[in-house]
């Protein structure tokens, strides 16, 4: 066990390289299942959850490698399509197998999710596309099992944007005979990587990036080199950290138009912005201004950047509110952050954040990977010094956060604990 010990009060100075998207790579890494053959994905970042769904695949069969940030991902052995509960319970992505597996072999039988403790993720839109695509699929034991002869194109209507459940069906949909069509479908950044990823392997996807997905189905697919997209949210917790700190600096291996709604409202609350082609330059506001925001599907404010936003509005002039609209409980760091000092009061679905004159170090504990995320962002601000206990969730999915924020001058240490 180990967290992080941070001693508040530096501004943060200087360029810091984002790491590939968490939330692509655990959607690429299970399409290599739907052709045999080796893979290479680039930019692959080496995180707690990267490592979980590569054990997954190797239970599976396939054999997988990370050198650097190269990953190897090799598909010719598969030979098992159980996805057990030993590692399903630890990330919920993992139910990213149940489409490439019913698509390539007709089978599949995968153990309901775990992951964050937090929210209802409920997995029906998962199941519903499958049936819609000819899969008998049942609950048996804590266990979705899936079979079908050969999957066929369906039209495919979501009641709710689900980025799980539309990389799903779109993985399952390039083998099925004939057209599907997903209605409702989600706009995120890492499902147009992952349907660039399946045009690349072969696959015919009309829309990516719009409501509306187009799939004509293909007999087979080929292994593919390719290259992952940077991590929007990381990008933004570093932002959120340059302006809490009150420093300047330098975003590098970033997608600026992954994250506008964000700028707009780091602007907003008075942060000087400026972008490139890859790059986003901060230099912090002098006064943080109060900046309502509602969290909502790409392309609007994330709701796994609602935890660092909170953080952010506890030092402004003012008072702001933060509505959740995914998922409505999604505040257990806000008792954390009220440990530092802050003023926040939840009501549903709704936090009302009074800005304070400072923050006072304490010791918190992270209760999931984006609540870690602010925790750090109070306490390099904080006076004194902020214990984080429980990083590891942090580590489900920031690579190394504490090198990167050192290389711009942070005083952040990662020592043992014997605190659970």
């Amino acid at each position: 066990m180990y967290k992080f010990v941070i001693r508040g009060g530096n501004k943060l100075f200087g360029q810091v390289h984002v790491s590939g998207a968490k939330n692509a790579s655990l959607a690429l890494m299970p399409a290599c299942l739907l052709a045999p053959g080796t893979y290479t994905i680039r930019n692959t970042p080496d995180l707690r959850d990267v490592a979980t769904m590569s054990r997954l695949l190797e239970t599976l069969g396939a054999r997988v490698a990370l050198s650097g940030n190269e990953q190897t991902i090799d598909t010719k052995h598969v030979a098992n399509f159980e996805a057990p509960y030993e590692l399903v319970k630890k990330m919920r992505a993992s139910i990213y197998v149940l489409g490439p597996l019913l698509a390539r072999y007709g089978h599949a039988k995968v153990s309901l999710p775990g992951g964050c403790a937090w929210g209802p993720r409920p997995v029906n839109l998962h199941i519903e596309g499958m049936q819609k695509l000819g899969a008998d699929v049942t609950l048996e034991s804590g266990y979705i099992v899936a079979k079908a002869k050969k999957l066929k194109g369906a039209h495919i209507e979501f009641d709710v944007s689900s980025v799980g459940a539309t990389g799903n069906v779109m993985m399952a949909a390039v083998l099925a005979e004939g057209t599907t069509t997903i209605g409702n479908a989600a706009l995120e950044p890492e499902i147009v990587a992952l349907g660039e990823f399946l045009v690349k392997m072969g696959a015919q996807i009309q829309g990516l990036g719009t409501p509306t997905v187009t799939i004509e189905g293909v007999r087979e697919l080929h292994a593919v080199d390719f290259m992952n997209i940077p991590d929007r949210i990381e990008t933004g917790t570093l932002l959120i950290a340059g302006a809490i700190t009150g420093g300047s600096i330098r975003v590098i291996n970033c997608e600026p138009t992954h994250v506008s709604a964000l700028l707009a409202k780091l602007e907003r609350a008075g942060a000087q912005v400026i972008t490139g082609q890859n790059w986003i330059e901060l230099k912090a506001p002098v006064e943080i201004q109060p900046v309502d925001i509602s969290t909502s599907p790409y392309p609007g404010f994330p709701t796994d950047m609602q935890a660092q936003w909170i953080a952010l509005m506890t030092l402004s002039n003012g008072s702001s509110i933060v509505t959740e609209t995914i998922y409505f409980d999604r505040f257990k760091h806000v008792p954390e952050l009220v440990r530092l000092g802050a003023d926040i009061e939840v009501k549903e679905n709704v936090a009302i954040v009074k800005g304070v004159g400072s923050l006072k170090g304490a010791k918190v504990m992270s209760t999931d990977l984006r609540a870690s995320a602010s925790l750090i962002i109070a306490g390099l601000v904080a006076q004194g010094t902020t214990e984080v206990l429980r990083i590891y969730h942090m580590d489900r999915g920031y690579e190394r956060i504490e090198e990167k924020l050192k290389g711009l001058r942070a005083d952040i240490e990662r020592v043992q604990s014997d605190e659970f």
